[in-house]
């Protein structure tokens, strides 16, 4: 299960850098009209949410983490916020990407070393069909494919092609 939820997680991230990877850089950080999200809200939700469901509920905060996770990021793109919640300039594309990145090789890399039996061990929401570390890393791929979605419709809000 654990291989075959990495492959899913994979194949979502390349979908979600498919339907980024022609967005102008102009609209990184425009919500269209009547809708409350843009693509660096959705890329940095993406980046604390794999950080949330892969590393911190499979392992717990480790040394490291604040470089990896800043706290500002996870405050500014976890669950509940939107993309008008603070008016601020969010970080560049580059750098919103490069962070993505970086939380998806480090939970990769880690998810790849966990056993079936630490898989076993209980968690709490959120979390797909049970109620345990392997439940959380199932919903990861769920989360963004979702997110994915939400992606898909700015870019057709924009008057951007589909990708699919």
């Amino acid at each position: 299960m654990r291989d075959a939820a990495l492959g899913q997680m994979e194949f979502a991230r390349k979908y979600t850098l498919g339907l980024i990877s022609e967005v102008p850089e102009e609209l990184w950080q425009v919500a269209p009209a009547g809708i409350t999200s843009h693509f660096a809200w959705q890329i940095g939700h993406l980046a604390v949410a794999q950080y949330g469901l892969m590393l911190f509920r499979q392992r717990g905060r480790a040394q490291g983490d604040l470089d990896l996770m800043p706290g500002w990021f996870r405050k500014r793109y976890s669950r509940g916020t939107s993309a008008v919640d603070d008016p601020s300039p969010h970080p560049d594309r580059a750098t919103m990407l490069a962070m993505l990145e970086r939380i998806d090789q480090a939970s990769s890399q880690f998810m790849k070393q966990t056993t079936a039996d630490s898989l076993l061990e209980p968690t709490e929401m959120p979390y797909a069909a049970f109620p345990i570390k392997l439940g959380a890393f199932l919903f990861c791929p769920l989360h963004e494919s979702i997110h994915s979605g939400q992606i898909g419709l700015l870019r057709r809000a924009h008057g951007l092609s589909p990708v699919r």
